[in-house]
């Protein structure tokens, strides 16, 4: 795992309540237009570029797990967490940790996000990153990884951030080497 520089500025200014508002408000700025999609407000340009080319960056990820972190349920630990999946066809899902009172019930927010991509058809991931509010970058559980292995190959990358601004770079494998697969079936 490495430790990667100048993330923490992205991802404090996006838990400074920065949006997106900013940036369309500066495309105007610049000339361009907004059109309203099927999925919203999109700019011309993003709307024209070749869907290799719309990948956003990894700390778009990170920002997209920070938002969807505050929908977290964790009454009992306080200890909220967020993942943001992009899958093979581009498409990001999120999830979050839903605690339950019977403590084995909860799910984590890893869990969550693959649910919401099979559900969504997809089966393959890209790209991972995961959030918390802890002193450190926290890895997923090893449930998690495990299930994030199933859907992922071994050098898939996998941010972990703080919404202090700390941020990790690692992949499936080096969280878990030797992942059980359908080859080990046999």
């Amino acid at each position: 795992m490495r430790a990667r520089s100048g993330c923490g500025t992205e991802v404090n200014r996006f838990l400074q309540h920065r949006t997106v508002l900013p940036r369309c408000a500066q495309h105007l700025r610049d000339g361009g237009t907004l059109r309203r999609g099927a999925s919203g407000l999109a700019s011309d340009a993003a709307r024209d570029q070749s869907s290799s080319q719309r990948r956003r960056p990894a700390m778009s990820l990170v920002e997209d797990a920070a938002r969807v972190r505050e929908n977290a349920y964790a009454p009992y630990s306080r200890f909220k967490v967020g993942a943001a999946i992009r899958a093979g066809s581009g498409q990001v899902y999120l999830g979050v940790n839903v605690e339950n009172a019977a403590y084995p019930e909860g799910t984590c927010a890893e869990a969550g996000a693959i649910a919401a991509m099979i559900a969504g058809g997809d089966t393959r991931i890209d790209e991972i990153a995961v959030i918390a509010d802890a002193p450190r970058p926290v890895p997923p559980c090893g449930g998690c990884r495990q299930k994030l292995a199933e859907f992922a190959g071994g050098g898939v990358k996998v941010t972990l951030a703080t919404t202090r601004g700390q941020a990790m770079e690692t992949t499936v494998a080096d969280l878990l080497p030797g992942a059980f697969a359908e080859t080990d079936m046999a």
